[in-house]
């Protein structure tokens, strides 16, 4: 049986998200680099990681009602609400914030220049998240249901054009990474999404429209790196082996 400081930062989070809390309020990311130890991430921050697990017992020793074990959903139900929930913020958000990143950059760039490189940097996460949907809505969430499906009716599926779902899983993952480096940047030059003593009602509206964003985007990375991608791969194995 793992222990507590064996267990990965991600499998904590997704026995119960209350703990991605605690993680962000270290700075410890809990989805794109949720494969590590406590150990490992408490060394990089400079965290005791004794402290860390104490709180996380309290966490996890508490109850919520509000709670929701996404860990218990099936693996269609949960593709449907991500594509419904984190893919639908992420088409509703984007242009909204392109908006106001441009008139900001217009109107302040001169004198706050890191508003450009934001502006830049959230253009191209744009960008690549809308193409990163696609491929998950059109590709691997319809596998992930087909899987699903042919377990429960004792079917068979053909073999799909990428052999394995490890492939697309491993392609989505290394996407997610690149989106959590570009937002760990924003992060750093909006000062961690605090507005200037100058900045107008805009600025303050669009850098919380932006760490919204970014905690949305941690859970949406979260519930398929720690939950969803995993939970198909063995579907898959399990489904091969029969």
């Amino acid at each position: 049986m793992e222990t507590l400081e064996q267990i990965t930062i991600g499998e904590y989070v997704a026995k119960d998200f209350r703990t991605a809390a605690l993680f962000s309020k270290y700075g410890i990311d809990f989805c794109c680099n949720g494969n590590r130890s406590i150990e490992e991430a408490c060394q990089k921050k400079a965290v005791t990681a004794d402290i860390l697990l104490q709180e996380i017992e309290t966490v996890l020793s508490s109850k919520s009602d509000s709670g929701i074990d996404y860990n218990a959903w099936p693996i269609d139900l949960l593709a449907d609400y991500i594509e419904k929930t984190h893919h639908r913020y992420v088409s509703e958000k984007t242009p909204v914030l392109l908006q106001f990143l441009d008139k900001l950059s217009r109107v302040h760039g001169a004198k706050h220049p890191e508003l450009l490189l934001i502006n830049e940097l959230f253009k191209g996460c744009a960008g690549e998240l809308a193409q990163h949907m696609k491929k998950e809505e059109l590709i691997l969430f319809p596998f992930i249901k087909k899987l699903v499906h042919a377990t429960l009716s004792d079917e068979l599926i053909e073999l799909p054009h990428f052999e394995t779902i490890q492939n697309p899983i491993a392609m989505m993952m290394h996407e997610h990474d690149a989106e959590g480096v570009r937002f760990r940047k924003i992060a750093e030059l909006s000062n961690n999404y605090t507005p200037p003593a100058d900045g107008c009602n805009t600025y303050k509206v669009t850098f919380a429209m932006l760490e919204e964003f970014e905690q949305d985007l941690h859970k949406h990375i979260h519930l398929e790196n720690n939950i969803l991608f995993p939970k198909a791969a063995k579907l898959e194995k399990d489904f091969t082996a029969q």
